[in-house]
């Protein structure tokens, strides 16, 4: 565990209540191209076993303030400031799917909301961070763009409360804990260094680490090559791409299979279903017969499919009563009177 997160676990104490009121939630850094990878399930919170952002949500009962981060989607993609305003809105609407509180969160994109206080943090971040060390964190090179090299603060500020003073106002002493995976650290480390030099408190983070692309843990889910993932929308036929592109612990042939059996520590489907399959008798079971060779590599893969063909029919139902209504309440700058308790 890296010493953030140790200190975010220590800070905020994991109890409910009282020190409930001293605490909110951030998450931050989010662009994606329109549409959510099925691994966000784990970390937002449609899968039951995993209900990890909404249930801090619920848990602690406090505040939850997503930043969408459609600048940034501009500045590292060839994609127009239009195109990019709407891919967040189509994530938005993924994100609200996952069944959060419109009366405890506030979604923003940065294109539509940075200015006023937000912005005054954003530049009072910059000033203390020089280039040599943006570009150590970062590694920028010098045929970067400067909208790159200025973009971190941006990514930064929503860990002070005072970046949102329709939400925070007298409450700058608010603590800020970011669940996030392992590749927004450099952010936070640096934001870390920054906050008591302007005053502010210093974010706690909770890490995850990467889940695995379909091809193993050598690679990465990208969004450049879709068979590397199974995203929210995929339709049934799509999703058996898990049967081709899943990578195997299983053995090459069926014989070999039955005497040898899997090798679970390696096999994609398996870790997929240690996260998506809700009963963990029938998941052990699956485990033990495919690690003594009574399962097949086939078979557990078309188990997995019929796992995420329902979780996706799932989120696509509940999708669907995501209105642009929704998003515009979910995304307007508003006081959230009932956003503690």
């Amino acid at each position: 565990m890296s010493g953030v997160v140790a200190e975010g676990l220590c800070r905020v104490g994991w109890v409910p209540h009282p020190l409930c009121q001293w605490v909110y939630l951030n998450i931050n850094g989010l662009w994606l191209d329109g549409c959510i990878w099925i691994a966000l399930f784990v970390f937002f919170a449609v899968c039951p076993p995993s209900q990890y952002v909404r249930y801090l949500q619920d848990a602690f009962k406090v505040p939850l303030v997503i930043q969408l981060t459609d600048d940034e989607k501009f500045l590292w993609k060839n994609l127009t400031v239009n195109e990019s305003k709407r891919l967040a809105r189509e994530n938005a609407k993924d994100i609200i799917a996952c069944g959060f509180d419109v009366e405890k969160t506030f979604i923003f994109s940065d294109f539509n909301f940075v200015g006023g206080a937000f912005y005054e943090n954003m530049v009072k971040v910059a000033r203390c961070v020089t280039y040599n060390k943006v570009v150590g964190i970062f590694g920028f090179s010098q045929e970067d763009h400067i909208g790159k090299i200025s973009f971190p603060p941006v990514q930064a500020v929503p860990s002070f409360p005072s970046s949102f003073p329709h939400l925070f106002s007298g409450m700058e002493q608010l603590c800020c804990l970011i669940p996030c995976a392992v590749d927004q650290d450099p952010y936070f480390r640096m934001t870390h260094d920054v906050a008591p030099r302007i005053g502010c408190q210093k974010p706690s983070l909770t890490e995850s680490r990467f889940f695995p692309a379909l091809q193993g843990e050598s690679t990465k889910m990208s969004a450049s090559d879709p068979n590397s993932a199974i995203y929210v929308r995929d339709n049934e036929e799509e999703i058996k791409k898990v049967n081709k592109y899943a990578f195997s612990g299983g053995q090459d042939s069926a014989e070999l299979q039955r005497e040898l059996g899997a090798n679970l520590e390696v096999d994609v489907p398996i870790k997929y279903l240690n996260f998506f399959l809700e009963d963990d008798d029938d998941l052990e079971q699956i485990k033990k017969g495919y690690g003594d060779g009574s399962l097949l590599t086939g078979k557990v893969k078309n188990l997995l499919g019929d796992v995420l063909s329902e979780l996706v029919k799932r989120h696509e139902r509940a999708r669907a009563q995501v209105t642009e209504e929704m998003v515009d309440a979910f995304m307007a700058a508003r006081p959230l009177p009932n956003m503690f308790g």
